[in-house]
This record gives structure tokens, C-alpha cells and sequence, in this order.
């Protein structure tokens, strides 16, 4: 294929709510430039983004799908993204590679809960944004309404370039208000059109959304408000002259109508993104970093001859292996070139063949020039998040931002033995999904997956049985409650044993009384005179080590105890080490339990940032769940609620908060402190303790 310059390149990420009309629209851009000769359906499986077998089965996008196009002898990237939250992390790091934003909106819905996150996704970003509102031949449309939806949401800068005729099923003809004309679209798919005079009963909505244009246009350059204010207009051609400098300013927020699958209205959008969306060259590069003093930024520009790429994603592909998606930033990338240094891992890596993707299917390239996005495969320890650079030149990309996972699970093998291959498996995924994290819980004794919603776990733990062939479970992870006394205890514990031969023989009198919270557990001994051997403290210590680590009212860590050893007997012959640590074992627990023992409870200062009007639902929630308001805040058009929360009412929160505020509900969560729980949910706790430990024993 033909090398494109930086100026000539345009990546594009498409973003929205979920089944908003992103994926559609991307198989019509790749059939208007004649990159596919029909449209796929996700239905049957057969669009280009969605290919993934997760993603056919679910029919929803679950990964960010690189494809390209050409157009207007430039070359478009476009990114088709997840729009479930609980996979934002693909849409994320998508966005971060991106010079724009197409955000789609579905014309029979209007604003969802993830057309705000998309655009403040890309908000976030710095980059411009294009609105396309899409299945404008659906039932139930109404396009100016969706319009007022927008404009009350993202405010007047959002001004329609398009509007339909006789939106609804069968609607084929758009009003091009630059063009001043109006596009019939062909019947067959193709995007083509012919063009025509306005009707009569569009034009003065036509000359009104100009005009919007046109002072939008104006204010954005002195000369032109001049010539605004001596004609009251603009000419078409001095409109389109300017329109590319006010849209990287975001002066303006173009809004399109199309359908997907007819393929309606796209091959405006896409002249639209040739014309006057921004190349990389005219995007601010990405923070770069000295890979040996991260304080110190690195001046970088596109034209820069030392190569910098982002592996912005990795994914491993059937028979390929891991493939990473690259951003290049400066100086190019070619077969055959030296080992470039990947300074996160501090290894080189040489590249081997270049591949710019359309879903899975790979068109092998020569070079990637900088600001291109192509793939590389089979690097040897490479992934998402990881910069690689000239070994002259150590520099580090700016990290990607993620949010932290808010769905907890534990996750236990079906088979044993299969413990490695979930250990590497967990370890490749959060390689390639940064989004998803796990972890082992020494207190609990259990692997904790975490991720952004229930649905990136199930497919999480689905990627695991397809690729490592292991069958796991997903349960509520264990609450690593502590166990600790109020009062002073005192116990004396005789440990005898004979069997014929040596026998075993200890005696341990200990002393146990509370401390602080926080303190910690604290072992002495106040041994005098020779009723037993000093050599015997250390193993009394490992004896009260171990019941502090297995629990003695209902199998949780003992915490914020001082333990005193001050007396004991011993026998010549039989007292031993085991014999001590026994002792000293029993002697614990019988003076924990004579020291008015009770359970502690995690607590979690929680922060949940939602709409105004959910408000009420949400701190009744709160109270439900035994937390406490700390305070409220104000950002924006969200109030933020600071509460505290005992982790065993925090299970599954974050799907319950979705379902409460229609999914513009988020919190994030820190462990605060422990502190006792109330005694009838101790009861409780320690009843089923117990009738676990039975069951086990049984």
C-alpha cells in the first residue's frame, strides 16, 4: 500500500454508549472506501471490529479494534471501541492514541450515561470531537429533539453540518448546510450519492444552521468578524478555509446524521475527518520522559529522527501470539531496523514484520512514519502501557491513566494442580488489560480477581478457560475480618504425650491483654528461676505465631494482643520444641478466649460521584448498608458523597450503584481502619465459621 507522510494521516477513535451505532458505523466507512464490498452484519458475526469469538457471542464490542482506510489521499486510522463501562480500559488507551473523536449517538435514544463518559473520555484527552448521530432510519427518531439533547448537554458549539429528510425507516436524503445542497444517498449500500436544491421546507433550517457556522467561524478570527459584521455572512469557501483551524481550537462541534447500515451520510463524515481533522503533526505529543530521571520531560516532535512508539494494547491472537498495537511517536519504525530498548523492562526488542490491521486480517508494511499506528508481533516482553525507543535515546512515555477495578471476586481452581497455569494466566491478562488486576490475599488465602464490572470478569475467567484450559469459579471473596480481646486473660495449658518411646512434655502459663488498635501482636516472657529452659521461648513464640495466623474465634488473624510466657514446667527427658510449641499454642487460645475476645470489620472510606438527582437513593442506600455520610461535595454537575463502609456491605456496590443511578453512578474505595462489629452480625460471622470448620472436618 502507499506510505503515507504525518500530515497526510488521521487517527480516529469512535466512542459512545454501548449499542449506540460505533461498530455499524465503521463497516460503512470500510465499505464506502471499498476496503470490503459488503456491510457485516453483528447479528451473524461478520464485521470487520467485532471478530473476536467473545465478542460475536455477546454481539458487543469487548475490545478496541484498530482498522484503516484511505481517503481523499490521506489515510485514516479508526479505532472501534467498547462502549460498556466495564470495558472502558480499551476505550482509554484507544483515546489516548487518538487526534479525534467521533462520538455517536443513537438517534432513537439521544444522550446515554455512555455518551457523557465518552466525552468526557475524550474531554480528558485534548482532542476535538465529531458527534454523528446514527440510525437516523430507525423507528421512534427524532432528530431535532437528540439535537436539544446534545446542545443542553455539551452546550451551543455543537452545531448540526447535516440533517435529515423525513427521518425514520427508509430515509435516504441528508441537507449538507456546507455544501448547501441535499445528498440523495444510493440505494446499494455504497455510500454514494447524488446531489440536488434543498426542498423548499429545508432551507430556512439549512441558512439558520449556517449561519451558526458562520459565527462561530468569525469569532474565531478578527479579519473574518470584520467581514462578519460589514456582509452579516460568510462565503462558503471562507467558511471551509477556516473551519480546520476553529475545529482543532474546539470552536466548533460538527454534528452529522448517518446510517450505518445503509450507509447513509457516511462518506460525508469521512470527507469531513480528510479535510479538516487534525494530523498528528498538529496534536500536542504525548509527555515524554527521560527513562533515567522520570522528573525530567523530553522534548519531542514527530520529526525527531530517534524512534518512540507506545504499545497502546496487546492482545494475543490464535495461531499468531501476542501482537502489539503501536503509536508511533517520532522517528519512524521499519523491518529490519536495530533492537529498539523497551526501558519499562529494560530488555531489546527486535522487530520483525509490520502490519497495519482491518480486524483480523494483517497487511504487511515496510515502515510506519511517525504518527501511524500499525502492529508488530512476537515481542518477547512487550505490553500494554510500554514504551520502545532508540537505545541512544531512554525515554518513557507518559503512563496511561486507568480507573481502579471496582468488582472484587475470588476465583478457585476447579482441577487441582492446574495452579501454574492460572498463575501465568492471570499474569498475561493484566499484562494486555491493565484494567484487570489480581492478587493473592495472604490474610484470606485466596487469588482476588479484580475489574471494572461483573461482565469483565465473566469474560476475564472465559479467556482463562479458552486459552489455559482451566475451569474456575467465581465466588465473593473471603472479608479478612480480625479477631482481638477486650480485656486481660490468663491460661495455664499442659501438653503430654507418650507413645511407648520418647514422650512429649510441656506446660505453658501465659498472660494475654489488649492493645492498641494498630499496635500489633506482642509476644514477652517474664520467665524467672529454672522451671523451664530458655531455649523453650522461641518455640512457644512459633506456637502463638501460628494460632495469631489461623484464628481462634472464627479462623481470622489475631491482631493487637501482648502475650506474656511467665511461667511453666518441663521435663528432663520429654520436653522438647514441638512439645513448647503446642503448649504455647493451647496456652494462647485458652487465655484469648478468657479475655472477652471479639471480631473487627474492615471499613472503606468510599467517595461515589453521582448526578444530583440520584441523591436520595443513594444515601439511603448508604444507611442500609450500616455506612456512615462523612461529608458531601460539589463537582460540577455531580455531588460527591464521602461515606464510610464496612466491606462486608461493599460486595457487588458498584453493579447495585449502576442500577441505581442508570450508570452514571462511580465510587472509588480505601481502606480506612477496623473497628467492632456489631454483635448479633458477629454471632453471625462466628456460626458459620464454625459450621464450615465442621463441614471439613466431616
Amino acid at each position: 500500500m502507499k506510505t503515507y507522510s504525518t500530515e497526510d494521516i488521521r487517527n480516529v477513535v469512535l466512542v459512545g454508549h454501548g449499542a449506540c451505532g460505533k461498530t455499524m458505523l465503521s463497516e460503512s466507512m470500510l465499505a464506502a472506501a471499498k476496503v470490503i464490498n459488503r456491510i457485516g452484519s453483528i447479528e451473524n458475526g461478520s464485521t470487520v471490529s467485532d471478530y473476536h469469538p467473545d465478542e460475536q457471542k455477546r454481539k458487543l464490542s469487548i475490545h478496541a479494534t484498530p482498522m484503516f482506510l484511505e481517503w481523499n489521499d490521506r489515510k485514516i486510522n479508526i479505532i472501534d471501541t467498547p462502549g460498556y463501562a466495564d470495558f472502558v480500559g480499551e476505550a482509554i488507551s484507544a483515546t489516548v492514541v487518538s487526534d479525534l473523536a467521533v462520538v455517536t449517538v443513537s438517534a432513537s435514544s439521544g444522550v446515554e450515561v455512555g455518551t457523557e463518559s465518552a466525552w468526557d473520555l475524550a474531554t480528558r484527552a485534548g482532542i476535538p470531537k465529531v458527534i454523528v448521530v446514527t440510525a437516523i432510519d430507525k423507528d421512534r427518531v427524532d432528530f431535532e429533539d437528540v439535537v436539544d439533547g446534545l446542545r443542553e448537554q455539551f452546550g451551543n458549539k455543537v452545531i448540526p453540518f447535516h440533517f435529515p429528510v423525513n427521518p425514520g425507516p427508509g430515509c435516504r436524503q441528508i441537507v449538507d448546510v456546507l455544501r448547501k445542497k441535499l445528498l440523495t444517498f444510493a440505494e446499494d449500500h455504497s455510500g454514494e450519492f447524488e446531489e440536488s436544491e434543498i426542498p423548499a421546507d429545508s432551507k430556512a433550517r439549512a441558512s439558520e444552521l449556517f449561519a451558526e457556522i458562520v459565527e462561530c467561524i468569525a469569532e474565531s478570527d478578527e479579519t473574518l468578524l470584520e467581514k462578519f459584521f460589514e456582509h452579516d455572512t460568510l462565503t462558503p469557501e471562507e467558511v471551509r478555509a477556516a473551519l480546520h483551524k476553529v475545529f482543532l481550537e474546539r470552536g466548533v462541534i460538527p454534528l452529522f446524521c448517518a446510517s450505518g447500515v445503509a450507509n447513509v451520510g457516511v462518506t460525508r463524515v469521512l470527507d469531513f475527518i480528510s479535510k479538516f481533522g487534525p494530523s498528528p503533526a498538529e496534536r500536542p505529543m504525548l509527555p515524554v520522559y527521560d527513562a533515567d530521571d522520570t522528573d525530567q520531560l523530553v522534548q519531542l516532535t514527530p520529526s525527531d529522527a530517534k524512534p518512540v512508539a507506545l504499545a497502546f494494547k496487546t492482545l494475543i491472537a490464535e495461531h499468531i501470539g501476542e501482537m502489539s498495537f503501536l503509536k508511533v511517536l517520532s522517528g519512524g519504525l521499519a523491518t529490519g531496523m536495530d533492537p529498539l530498548l523497551n526501558p519499562t523492562r529494560r530488555k531489546s526488542e527486535k522487530l520483525g514484520q509490520l502490519y497495519v490491521m482491518n480486524g483480523k486480517e494483517r497487511t504487511s508494511v515496510a515502515k510506519l512514519c511517525p504518527g501511524d499506528i500499525g502492529t508488530v508481533v512476537k515481542l518477547k516482553d512487550t505490553h500494554t502501557g510500554n514504551t520502545l525507543c532508540s537505545n541512544d535515546q531512554p525515554v518513557l512515555i507518559a503512563p496511561i491513566s486507568y480507573p481502579e477495578p471496582n468488582v472484587h471476586s475470588a476465583i478457585s481452581v476447579a482441577t487441582k494442580g492446574d495452579e501454574d497455569k492460572i498463575g501465568l494466566g492471570l499474569s498475561t491478562l493484566h499484562e494486555e488489560d491493565p484494567t484487570f488486576v489480581y492478587l493473592f490475599d495472604k490474610e484470606t488465602k485466596e487469588t482476588v480477581v479484580s475489574g471494572q464490572g461483573e461482565l469483565h470478569l465473566q469474560t476475564t475467567v472465559e479467556q482463562l478457560k479458552a486459552r489455559w484450559n482451566v475451569d474456575v469459579e467465581l465466588t465473593a471473596p473471603r472479608i479478612p475480618y480480625r479477631e482481638t480481646i477486650h480485656s486481660k486473660g490468663e491460661a495455664k495449658y499442659r501438653h503430654k504425650k507418650q507413645t511407648g518411646g520418647a514422650g512429649q512434655f510441656a506446660e505453658v502459663w501465659m498472660r494475654v491483654e489488649p492493645r492498641k488498635r494498630g499496635e500489633g501482636v506482642e509476644f514477652t516472657n517474664s520467665l524467672v528461676g529454672q522451671n523451664v529452659d530458655r531455649v523453650f521461648v522461641p518455640s512457644v513464640e512459633k506456637g502463638v505465631n501460628a494460632a495469631c495466623e489461623e484464628g481462634i474465634l472464627a479462623g481470622y488473624t489475631v491482631v493487637d494482643v501482648k502475650i506474656d510466657f511467665y511461667d511453666g514446667k518441663m521435663h528432663p527427658v520429654d520436653s522438647k520444641d514441638v512439645a513448647f510449641q503446642i503448649a504455647g499454642k493451647g496456652a494462647f487460645k485458652e487465655a484469648f478466649l478468657n479475655a472477652n475476645p471479639c471480631l473487627l470489620e474492615p471499613i472503606w472510606n468510599v467517595e461515589i460521584r453521582v448526578p444530583e438527582q440520584y441523591m436520595g437513593d443513594v444515601m439511603g442506600d448508604i444507611s442500609s448498608r450500616r455506612g456512615k455520610v462523612l461529608g458531601m461535595d460539589t463537582d460540577g454537575r455531580f455531588q460527591v458523597v464521602k461515606a464510610s463502609v464496612p466491606q462486608g456491605s461493599l460486595y457487588r456496590y458498584a453493579t447495585t450503584l449502576r442500577s441505581m443511578t442508570g450508570g452514571r453512578g462511580v465510587f472509588t474505595r480505601r481502606l480506612s481502619h477496623y473497628e467492632e462489629m456489631p454483635p448479633d452480625i458477629e454471632k453471625k460471622i462466628i456460626a458459620e465459621a464454625h459450621e464450615k470448620k465442621d463441614e471439613k472436618a466431616a
